[in-house]
């Protein structure tokens, strides 16, 4: 009797150990859990295809709507082009952006007033498929900048009426409107490190002498140099600014403004349109824009031919549609695309109205 106490006893005791090493195990995971992400944590937007929206709330509503500014955002870095979202067939794309979105988190930013009280916001930090988004971009025709990237460097000289200097690494903050546009336009530009023969590099810049600008520029990869200079005019602030290209000016424009940051991001600008100009380039493989010939099948009714003509002209990659002729086959329309047929095709089967698209001319057949 008392052995059968003990081992009862001792059979509880394991038991006991048993359960509490199971909750240390529990709590360590839930430790571990917690250090890989815990409320209050910085999520942040990181990649290409991720965003930051300043939000009013978390509701779906306010949400829906930072998934198509921020579906926008991501258009903007992957072409480089400022209107990319006003794009024929974008529009449409970004009232369903939320098909578009993989993951998504808010992130609450504390600051500070200009009257000095405390300020708190909301930060919807999105990330978008690469896949889905790669292939609107396809479907609609935009021109995609391709990766990698070039970084170029900015040789800027400032004149605030004391003499021109150089911005190199020490003055980086004095560059900042510049670089963090250039972020927003999808690309990095870097600053020379200020050496003193790079200082000597200001007259340079001041007469507009690119080639002994690329010259002071020759330690640093790629061949590309923005040179701007900046100084004080009547009313404000003026810039000047030359895109460089392995020795060939690709661009030249001036701004001015009583800001010179906002004149920085003009730098910034000009130089992502010349870079797009250059080496942004049209998909090809849904074939190109123009009018084509395509036949609908199993349309019985008028209710069925309203459905299917409504349907296409909501489609992102239909300019215009305009009925041909009925034949055996079906109802033949003549269709103006931003792409081939080939992209209509993707773009009608990511749905269940329309199936079909073989042959020549591509035949459809209403589900």
């Amino acid at each position: 009797m008392v052995r059968a106490i003990r081992t009862a006893t001792l059979h509880s005791r394991v038991l006991g150990l048993g359960m509490a090493f199971a909750m240390a195990m529990l709590l360590l995971a839930s430790f571990s859990a917690a250090a890989q992400r815990v409320e209050g944590d910085r999520v942040k937007a990181e990649g290409l295809y991720a965003a930051e929206i300043s939000v009013n709330g978390q509701g779906e509503a306010e949400r829906n709507t930072g998934f198509a500014r921020g579906l926008a955002q991501v258009l903007g870095r992957l072409t480089g082009d400022r209107g990319a979202a006003s794009k024929p067939g974008v529009g449409q794309e970004l009232r369903r952006a939320r098909d578009y979105v993989e993951g998504y988190d808010y992130r609450q930013d504390e600051g500070v007033s200009a009257q000095g009280a405390p300020t708190f916001g909301t930060t919807l930090v999105i990330r978008f498929d690469e896949e889905k988004v790669n292939e609107l971009a396809d479907i609609v025709g935009l021109a995609v900048w391709p990766q990698p990237r070039p970084k170029p460097v900015l040789w800027l000289a400032i004149d605030d009426g004391s003499g021109p200097r150089l911005v190199g690494l020490k003055q980086v903050n004095a560059a900042r409107p510049a670089l963090n546009r250039a972020i927003d336009r999808g690309y990095r530009l870097g600053l020379p490190g200020g050496t003193a023969a790079e200082q000597a590099a200001v007259g340079a810049i001041w007469r507009g002498d690119t080639a002994a600008v690329a010259r002071a520029s020759s330690a640093y990869s790629p061949p590309m140099q923005l040179v701007g200079k900046l100084y004080r005019s009547a009313g404000g602030w003026t810039a000047d600014w030359i895109f460089v290209d392995g020795g060939k000016v690709l661009s030249t424009w001036s701004a001015s403004d009583v800001d010179a940051r906002k004149l920085m991001t003009s730098g910034a600008d000009g130089a992502a349109d010349a870079l797009i100009r250059r080496y942004a380039k049209r998909g090809t493989s849904l074939g190109l824009p123009g009018t084509y010939r395509v036949i609908f099948s199993g349309i019985n009714s008028s209710e069925d031919f309203m459905r299917v003509s409504g349907y296409l002209q909501k489609l992102q990659v239909v300019r215009k549609l305009t009925p041909v002729r009925a034949s055996a086959q079906g109802l033949e329309f003549d269709m103006e695309l931003l792409t081939g047929t080939e992209g209509l095709r993707r773009a009608i089967l990511r749905d269940s109205v329309l199936s079909g698209g073989e042959g020549e001319p591509p035949t459809f057949t209403l589900n």
